[in-house]
């Protein structure tokens, strides 16, 4: 979960981290606004750097504090890497929560009402397609709530290249299993999460691995709920830097 006041801090990290790839926001993102039954959304669309019509698409899910700067980043850095990103919202066009009750509300709504969750990332997908990306070469990923999310979109049946999770919820709602999942799952974890702690991790390989269900599990020592989020006092940048290089080979493994 990120800190209130943290999304402003996150333009050094990535520099440092690709400045040899010599197309650094290349690319140019938008605002998208786009309707979920009757509402209006904000996501954001970020093609790749380099050829956005042959690229793959990664869905990301925001975390509680809805679609900020700090999902915009991570879709910047994305696209330099080759990949099309569309920045799903899930809570609404100008519903940015500040307050944790806020964020608390807006994500309790859709773990009430995980159908709703499920409709409003398979709109997000249906306009990255409208935008010209290629939902057949797609992987989804998410933080914190976002991670949750994409968990979700897996049991939902979602046919997608992969799912990823960064410090994600993880447990398995009642009446809900992996059965139907298409697609390989990367959970990246902290071991010193204690939002969500390891019994959750270790349920959730026992679930997948009953379920046949094709999947890689990482935690890193040392690292807490939120161990990504530049500037947090929970950052840890050995575990993001891990975390993240995996990802990226994972992305380069699952789609073509």
């Amino acid at each position: 979960m990120k800190q209130a006041g943290v999304v402003n801090k996150v333009g050094l990290l990535p520099c440092i981290m690709f400045a040899l790839s010599g197309n650094l926001m290349a690319a140019e993102g938008k605002d998208v606004i786009y309707q979920v039954d009757g509402l209006n959304y904000e996501g954001f669309y970020m093609p790749s750097a380099q050829q956005p019509e042959k690229s793959p698409l990664v869905l990301l899910i925001h975390d509680w504090d809805g679609l900020t700067d700090y999902e915009k980043q991570r879709a910047a850095m994305l696209s330099d890497l080759g990949y099309n990103v569309f920045a799903a919202d899930l809570f609404g066009q100008g519903i940015r929560p500040v307050e944790v009750k806020d964020k608390r509300q807006h994500t309790g709504e859709l773990y009430k009402d995980r159908n709703k969750m499920r409709q409003l990332m398979q709109g997000a997908i249906r306009k990255a397609v409208d935008l010209g990306a290629d939902s057949s070469n797609a992987v989804a990923m998410g933080y914190c709530f976002g991670g949750a999310a994409v968990l979700e979109l897996a049991r939902s049946g979602q046919a997608m290249k992969g799912f990823v999770t960064f410090h994600g919820g993880l447990k398995t709602p009642d009446g809900q299993n992996y059965q139907a999942t298409q697609g390989k799952l990367l959970v990246l974890h902290g071991t010193a999460d204690t939002a969500i702690p390891m019994i959750q991790f270790a349920a959730l390989a026992t679930e997948l691995e009953s379920s046949a269900v094709a999947h890689e599990m990482i935690t890193y020592s040392g690292a807490p709920h939120a161990f990504t989020v530049f500037g947090s006092p929970r950052y840890r940048e050995e575990a993001d830097q891990k975390s993240w290089k995996r990802f990226t080979e994972f992305l380069q493994q699952q789609t073509r």
